[in-house]
């Protein structure tokens, strides 16, 4: 019996070492993985869409401190935040991307506003902040985004120190199959410490780190975002299976494992097929990440090893 819902989520990959946490923060990470899967879990169980779980986990990720998207976010080399995010609808291949904002508390519900409230697929900066306004999306002071620990990473970064991934970079994001058989992703990011330039990622771009096609897969991607973008990794994985006939898995394992190592590039992905099998390959020494399928049991793992 195949399962007719599932959730994937990651919070993030890179040299996450055991070594780098202490138990209570291994402890805490665990935790929060857990509480946004199961909220995700829940939510499909009841009968709402993948879009509505993908973007309602995302939220709630955004909203934790621990992470690097929304409240946790990375500060670029002017002491602020700027926040993307994109989510993406299987069924309809309708997507809504955000880039470069400064004021946006929940970056992911912006981007469904973009794909749901606009004829555009990608909004940034203040543009994208007055359609935010102009559709009630809540705006908060730069303040919120104050972090200690995202303060002294910058000032780490600034001071020529090495940042450990956690510190350098990471994502949060969801994939899901609801009950209805259609699939949905989506991506959030505080991008990279220091970055420059308006830098954006990955995150944001479709096809890049995010994508979701019910003939397929949905894919969230975690990383080196300058890599996923070249290698165009989501949309590679779904093509991989849609061209080649391979399975989520191997499909996943082939962009992540060979072509992007190949290239250079760091990360991993979650990815979900229209069966509800799960992939998330990453080639670094740990990605934070969970999946949960209709009448499984939770599993939430940090360590490359597990």
């Amino acid at each position: 019996m195949k399962p007719k819902f599932a959730i994937a989520i990651h919070g993030g990959a890179g040299t996450i070492l055991k070594s780098h946490l202490t138990p209570e923060q291994d402890a805490l990470y665990r935790e929060r993985l857990t509480r946004a899967l199961e909220t995700g879990y829940a939510l499909l169980e009841c009968g709402s869409t993948s879009l509505d779980a993908v973007e309602a986990v995302v939220q709630l990720l955004e909203d934790d401190s621990l992470f690097n998207a929304g409240k946790g976010a990375v500060f670029n080399s002017d002491g602020k935040v700027e926040l993307d995010a994109s989510i993406m609808d299987g069924k309809t291949l309708k997507a809504g991307a955000v880039a470069a904002l400064h004021h946006v508390k929940n970056p992911i519900c912006l981007a469904r506003a973009v794909m749901e409230n606009s004829e555009h697929v990608f909004l940034i900066g203040e543009g994208a902040e007055a359609f935010a306004k102009a559709h009630q999306i809540e705006l908060v002071d730069e303040s919120y985004f104050f972090t200690e620990a995202r303060w002294q990473s910058l000032q780490k970064a600034k001071s020529k120190e090495s940042l450990t991934e956690k510190e350098k970079h990471g994502t949060v994001g969801a994939v899901a199959l609801d009950q209805f058989g259609n699939l949905a992703a989506a991506t959030s990011t505080g991008g990279m410490t220091n970055k420059k330039f308006g830098r954006v990622g990955d995150s944001p771009i479709i096809g890049a780190g995010t994508y979701a096609d019910n003939e397929t897969c949905a894919v969230s991607a975690t990383g080196h975002g300058e890599y996923f973008i070249r290698a165009v990794v989501a949309h590679d994985i779904a093509a991989l299976m849609r061209y080649k006939n391979l399975s989520v898995q191997a499909a996943a394992e082939e962009v992540v494992m060979r072509k992007l190592t190949k290239l250079g590039g760091t990360g991993g992905v979650i990815a979900i097929d229209r069966n509800g099998n799960i992939a998330m390959p990453f080639n670094t020494e740990g990605m934070y990440r969970g999946y949960k399928v209709q009448g499984g049991k939770t599993f939430v793992a940090i360590y490359k090893e597990e």
